[in-house]
């Protein structure tokens, strides 16, 4: 995506609207890991609920960007776009519904929140080598990783554990190769993205046995909407519009405030419990990113 917006747009937009947008991207997608939990205890299998999700927000965005203009990907954009559908839908959300069956919602959003520790590493092995202060920060960060796993209640679900540390992984993995790719412009990007992972993720929970084995409740049916109105529509694009109209570190703020949002949504709403190993551990892993996002900062 690009986020090299000028430095006088922010301002000429006015500090109003860059409040408002950070608010939709720390609330919405901090309670998109409620959203999930509720939408799988409301009746809906993760993949096939996933897929619906991004198959219907995908398809809408895309239309209305082709009824405004916007090209279509062509068909190597395509190719590039179905991949990290794969990475980032399929393997990075798509295993953390599978994760929150077993799991506490506010749990798999501290694990995610290790996605830009694993990015720093995918970097350097890009030749993008981090400075002292990230090094700093990933180390800070990965003993938070371990620290997590190691005796949380994690460690109670081993499926759930192993979709936690996959998730984030191939997250960073995607959002790192995609990097000097040919891809569409981001809003397109995002939507055509939609609609191949939704596709992928109807066929692999299809092939894997997931079925309706019951009908959804109306609970589940109205967090699947909000999932895919605002998770998947509303906070993407006020993300796409900060990365364009604030630095980059101000826009990639919401990986450590989306868990702290996570856990208090998920303590305060379905009565999740935390251990003091478990909020341990996420502070560690957020204080490795804080300082990795401040060093980036300083480096820019």
């Amino acid at each position: 995506m690009n986020s090299s917006a000028s430095s006088t747009a922010a301002p000429a937009r006015g500090g109003v609207a860059v409040v408002v947008a950070l608010a939709l991207v720390y609330v919405v997608w901090g309670s998109t890991y409620l959203g999930i939990r509720l939408a799988l205890e409301g009746g809906y299998p993760p993949l096939l609920m996933a897929g619906g999700r991004f198959i219907v927000a995908g398809t809408l965005m895309y239309a209305v960007l082709r009824w405004r203009g916007y090209a279509a990907p062509t068909r190597a954009q395509w190719k590039n776009v179905a991949f990290m559908a794969l990475a980032l839908l399929l393997f990075g959300n798509g295993f953390v519904c599978v994760a929150e069956q077993t799991v506490s919602s506010g749990l798999a959003a501290v694990a995610v929140a290790s996605m830009p520790l694993w990015m720093g590493l995918f970097g350097a092995m890009r030749g993008q080598h981090p400075s002292r202060a990230e090094w700093a920060g990933i180390v800070i960060g990965f003993l938070g990783v371990v620290w997590l796993n190691s005796g949380s209640a994690l460690t109670a679900s081993p499926k759930g554990l192993i979709m936690l540390l996959i998730a984030p992984i191939a997250w960073a993995y995607g959002s790192v190769w995609s990097r000097g790719r040919d891809l569409p412009s981001p809003f397109m990007s995002a939507a055509a993205q939609m609609v191949c992972g939704g596709v992928i993720m109807l066929v692999v929970g299809a092939a894997i046995g997931e079925r309706f084995s019951q009908w959804p409740t109306w609970q589940g049916t109205l967090a699947v909407g909000y999932l895919a109105l605002f998770g998947s529509i509303v906070a993407f694009s006020a993300y796409v519009w900060l990365l364009h109209n604030v630095r980059p570190a101000v826009a990639g703020s919401y990986a450590y405030i989306n868990p702290v949002i996570a856990v208090a949504l998920g303590a305060w709403i379905a009565h999740e419990n935390f251990t003091a190993h478990d909020l341990g551990a996420m502070a560690l892993i957020l204080l490795g990113v804080v300082v990795i996002t401040l060093a980036k900062a300083k480096r820019s």
